[in-house]
């Protein structure tokens, strides 16, 4: 590998460790939420909306965030949104109550509005066209990371001091990662990489409007994708700990040894498949492997047929997979069609659209628990959504590349 390509690489990765420490913030309440909610006597409706309020802000800021990144670049718009966000997840700590806990996700959501868009640009900017599904495989694996090391670390922090000290502790992950931005991304490399471009695409005249950016084809296309898979996701990171509490009988500190697998296999889908595209003799979307994805990521609706904790772990990550790989596959494709000059506003565009099925999502998940008694009406619900979105992504005609690559 040469230096120059070494260096690229690396910028790619400490992006991705960018993604990882936002959902290490992000996933901590979700770990935690059986003795969250019994402590603060939270009921699972009220759940769905805390689940949903995150989302909500961050379906508010993803797409107003990419704009900023655009404007300021990734190397410092990146540095700020870390800092300032892990002050508001230190704040989780002090919450006394339903309303101040609802108000501090909402402010957590905001602030880490701009972590994908950001780490988007990243990779798109390192990277040749030719690398950058594999790319975006890797910048993928960077949430997963995060939701790997929140279920243990957040359950092995709450049993010595408390659920209110692991707030604390894992909202200083962010800090070690500042260090390693300012070595790759502040260094002459790294500037050329991350500013240069940004300066010849604001001088740009053909560059689309913000408004014309949401509604360009290519991403509409991955928008309609990401709204039927992403609620597939959600419940793997937001509800799995409840689910396995509620329906199998396990305690906190078992939740910890076991919700590392589903975003572990998140990873593997996105790695693998994001390969598998890189590796293709053509650049024409990716339909088949996209297909593959989807039919993966149905065997959401066989978990309530599980017979233990395991197996139930098992089907949830087997589906995951397939979330993962549609996320990176479609993902990739997109930034391929839009102008490069709004990389990052499309990225956000998809980040609100994840956001925009958990708001949806959560709240249903929440009261058709609490009505039902059951989780089985809503895994299967997730995935009959599913099917209408992928079947209209592969019918969808794809604009023409703007990466420099022919279509064949």
């Amino acid at each position: 590998m040469t230096t120059e390509r070494r260096q690229a690489w690396a910028l790619v990765l400490v992006a991705t460790l960018t993604m990882a420490v936002s959902y290490v913030d992000r996933q901590v309440l979700a770990v935690l939420a059986p003795t969250v909610t019994r402590a603060l006597a939270i009921d699972e409706a009220s759940y769905g909306w805390l689940a949903a309020a995150f989302s909500l802000a961050y379906l508010a800021g993803a797409p107003l965030a990419g704009r900023l990144i655009d404007r300021v670049g990734a190397r410092r718009g990146l540095l700020a949104a870390v800092l300032v966000w892990s002050t508001v997840s230190a704040l989780h700590a002090l919450v006394p109550g339903f309303g101040v806990l609802f108000a501090l996700r909402i402010a957590l959501g905001l602030t880490e509005s701009p972590s994908f868009p950001g780490a988007a640009q990243t990779v798109h900017r390192a990277l040749p066209p030719e690398e950058r599904a594999r790319g975006f495989g890797v910048l993928f694996t960077g949430s997963s990371l995060g939701a790997i090391v929140a279920a243990p670390l957040a359950t092995a922090v709450e049993a010595r001091v408390g659920w209110r000290g692991a707030m604390v502790v894992t909202a200083l992950v962010g800090l070690a990662w500042i260090p390693l931005w300012l070595l790759v991304a502040w260094s002459p490399s790294g500037r050329a990489r991350l500013e240069a471009p940004a300066r010849a695409h604001d001088a740009a005249p053909e560059a689309p409007s913000f408004v014309d950016t949401l509604r360009h084809p290519a991403v509409l296309r991955a928008t309609l994708l990401v709204l039927g898979c992403a609620p597939i996701l959600g419940f793997a990171l937001l509800w799995s700990a409840k689910y396995l509490v509620t329906t199998h009988g396990l305690t906190q500190g078992d939740v910890g040894r076991l919700l590392w697998l589903p975003p572990l296999c998140f990873d593997l889908g996105a790695l693998a498949f994001g390969d598998l595209a890189t590796r293709r003799r053509t650049s024409a979307s990716p339909r088949g492997l996209v297909a593959m994805g989807g039919l993966l990521a149905l065997a959401i609706a066989l978990v309530p047929l599980a017979g233990s904790a395991y197996a139930a772990v098992a089907l949830v990550s087997l589906a995951v997979v397939g979330v993962g790989a549609m996320y990176a596959l479609v993902t990739s494709d997109m930034l391929a069609r839009v102008p490069p000059s709004c990389v990052s506003v499309a990225g956000g565009a998809t980040a609100a659209a994840q956001s925009l099925a958990y708001v949806i999502a959560n709240p249903l998940i929440g009261k058709s628990v609490q009505a039902t008694g059951s989780y089985r009406t809503a895994l299967v619900a997730l995935a009959v959504a599913l099917v209408p979105c992928l079947v209209g992504w592969l019918a969808w005609a794809p604009p023409p590349r703007q990466d420099g690559l022919a279509e064949k």
